[in-house]
């Protein structure tokens, strides 16, 4: 009963810590996504040829906001399937503002968004190279899409207080989760730890849950020295978010969803393997 008294108070003040810099990001993605994905239709409709590079950048921003765009667009056949690959690829959910909450992770955070970023941008091009994708528009009309599940009409403000509870809820109860990890199944957690392959698989694998939940514990394991960066990379490749649900939702085709599905998680997968030997 003292360990789990003592995880619990370690867990929370550790969360505590974090909260005033989630709330501060939060604040200015949340501005961000009111004021400008409304855009995002229009810049798509007249850059198809360079889509997967342009899905790459804009996955880039946090939150899966984009990715919920991105299915709605793809749905429509506005976009590519390349375009729509590089944007689930690049999406990163709540790994870059949980990284930006650790200043000495930096480093790490940048070379997360480079990786992530051309990795996007090459599963777009090639994608669009072997499946050429009608890309007829059905509505060019202006939109607007808020990818966290907050509604518009809450506002900036509190939509950032909502925003950075639930990922503090988050990361709380996963450090609470790690901490009991540590004390009752630390075998099994350094047999993945030492098994550099088999934890590509398994990040890749847990990085397809249509939650932010996954990232969030991707990314808190990673700060913990449990996975490495490249099977970070990995699993966050295949961490589309609630773009994902929507796609399913929207896109009629059941074989074209699976398609996809199985495909952004053999690209997560294999980059978590390459990156692995490399990194």
């Amino acid at each position: 009963m003292d360990f789990m008294i003592d995880v619990i108070k370690d867990s929370f003040f550790d969360s505590m810590k974090l909260l005033p810099l989630l709330f501060a990001i939060y604040l200015i993605v949340e501005y961000l996504e009111h004021k400008n994905n409304g855009a995002v239709h229009g810049i798509f409709n007249k850059s198809k040829n360079i889509g997967p590079l342009l899905g790459g950048v804009f996955g880039i921003i946090p939150q899966c906001g984009f990715s919920v765009i991105a299915s709605e667009l793809f749905a429509k056949h506005a976009i590519t399937l390349g375009t729509l690959i590089a944007i689930f690829v690049s999406t990163s959910d709540e790994a870059i503002p949980l990284l930006l909450a650790h200043p000495e992770m930096f480093g790490d955070m940048l070379k997360l968004i480079v990786l992530k970023f051309v990795i996007a941008v090459a599963a777009g091009f090639a994608v669009d190279l072997v499946y050429e994708s009608k890309t007829e528009s059905h509505n060019e009309s202006d939109h607007h899409f808020h990818g966290n599940c907050e509604s518009c009409d809450d506002g900036v403000l509190k939509s950032a207080v909502v925003h950075a509870v639930r990922i503090f809820i988050f990361i709380f109860t996963v450090n609470i989760l790690l901490g009991l990890a540590a004390e009752y199944i630390s075998p099994a957690m350094e047999f993945v730890t030492h098994h550099k392959v088999l934890q590509a698989f398994v990040t890749a694998l847990f990085g397809l849950i249509p939650n932010c939940a996954a990232s969030v514990v991707l990314t808190e394991l990673y700060i913990a020295g449990k996975i490495t960066l490249g099977a970070l990379v990995g699993g966050l490749c295949t961490g589309a978010g609630v773009g994902l649900v929507v796609l399913f939702k929207l896109n009629k085709s059941l074989k074209q969803n699976m398609t996809i599905l199985a495909l952004i998680y053999f690209i997560g997968a294999v980059s978590g393997i390459v990156l692995q030997f490399m990194l």
